[in-house]
């Protein structure tokens, strides 16, 4: 291969330039990137980056000096891939001729139907989403966080201690639910409760309603996707309309409904998709010389035999390294189980880590301390054997437990 084209500029794509080097690719390699800045760390945007405690320049990922002998294409959005051609359109009809491809175009959140060109709602992906939720929580006030994933429950942490009146809507049973199970989520939902959030439990969102402009409501067949309703009401929000007739306050609204992975540009490309682009176990999609990684790439997961897109940081980092050697191999280099799916989240000042499959388990045990001291470790089994593990402010503990299932999956156990 004389030329390598990553398209995608954030962390999925730079460990895959940096495993290409590593692995001895030495031709020509082109970064693609749709945001103009270089890749920056996204974990701390929901955290530390509100409150200022982090400024940009310690968000960056590149370390001091580091040299990928790279091209860098900023600020340029892929809107086609030609896989007869090899090469990349970009938006700015510009086009970029490559030998392999790297798909690392990441996800983007999806927004409250009917919600458009309404300010103070917000949604938390990138940089600039941080720059303007920042701007608006440093003025205080009331803010409504609807969704129960990891993005709505640091929002709803970090703006609690900044001291903002936080009210966290959830249609689940509680907060991460969805990842933890419902019996473990229940026990570490009681944080928010603990500093003063109000969580409602249950109950969709209708819409939002801006002042002195009429309600824009949420239509039933799109509650929860990714398009818009429109341009929705102007001015400013001031209530959220739930489903149960309820109306919340509101100055600032936070949407975490999720991610839909950006994978339009592909479409006619004869690129397989399938809520995000369809791999096997080592990255390789269904055209040779193209593979793809991070939160656009839907993997195949041997444990649960489909496909499945792991949106975490941890997944961004580790996966390129065996999707780039199956790029370069042309597909014959070994790739190995995978580790059990890992993430963690900071809530409070209380550190919450989580390994495994949790919807795998048939029980789920506390075995160090308790959900009522806000600090325990609890693991879930499948048939007496462990499958996933929690940790709540129990880092050590959790570390020797991690390990064990990443010993088992590597001997062959289905973790």
């Amino acid at each position: 291969m004389k030329t390598v084209a990553v398209v995608g500029a954030s962390l999925a794509g730079l460990f895959a330039a940096r495993a290409l080097r590593k692995q001895g690719y030495d031709g020509r390699l082109v970064l693609i990137g749709e945001e103009v800045h270089r890749p920056y760390d996204r974990p701390p945007l929901s955290k530390e980056f509100l409150t200022g405690k982090v400024e940009e320049d310690a968000l960056a990922l590149e370390a001091d000096g580091e040299e990928l002998d790279a091209e860098w294409v900023l600020g340029a959005r892929a809107v086609g891939l030609d896989t007869r051609e090899r090469s990349v359109r970009l938006a700015d009809e510009r086009v970029v001729r490559a030998d392999g491809v790297v798909i690392a175009t990441g996800a983007a959140a999806r927004r409250l139907p009917g919600s458009d060109g309404l300010s103070g709602v917000h949604v938390l992906r990138t940089l600039d989403d941080a720059r303007a939720l920042r701007d608006d929580l440093t003025r205080g006030g009331r803010l409504v966080v609807i969704g129960g994933g990891f993005v709505g429950a640091e929002v709803a942490s970090t703006a609690a201690v900044m001291g903002l009146d936080v009210t966290f809507v959830v249609g689940g049973t509680a907060p991460l639910a969805g990842p933890l199970g419902a019996e473990m989520a229940a026990g570490v939902a009681e944080l928010h409760a603990d500093h003063g959030v109000r969580l409602v439990c249950g109950t969709g969102v209708r819409g939002v309603a801006g002042k002195g402009a009429a309600p824009a409501v949420v239509p039933l067949g799109l509650r929860g996707a990714a398009v818009s309703a429109g341009d929705g009401a102007r001015g400013r929000v001031e209530a959220v309309l739930l489903d149960d007739g309820r109306s919340l306050p509101a100055d600032i609204v936070v949407v975490g409904i999720g991610a839909n992975p950006c994978t339009d540009w592909l479409e006619g490309s004869g690129v397989a998709l399938d809520n995000g682009v369809r791999c096997g176990a080592d990255g390789i999609t269904s055209v040779p010389g193209v593979v793809a990684v991070g939160d656009c790439a839907a993997w195949y997961d041997p444990v649960f035999g489909t496909h499945r897109r792991v949106e975490h940081w941890t997944g961004a980092k580790e996966r390129p390294a065996a999707a780039v050697a199956a790029l370069l191999s042309g597909g014959t280099a070994p790739s190995g189980p995978a580790r059990p799916p890992y993430f963690w989240s900071d809530q409070y000042g209380v550190k919450i880590q989580f390994a495994g499959h949790a919807a795998r388990a048939d029980s789920v045990t506390v075995e160090d301390g308790s959900p009522a001291d806000r600090g325990f470790l609890a693991v879930y089994r499948r048939a007496g054997d462990p499958v996933a593990v929690l940790g709540v402010d129990r880092t050590k503990l959790f570390t020797r437990w991690r390990r064990q299932l990443a010993t088992a999956a590597a001997q062959g156990g289905a973790v």
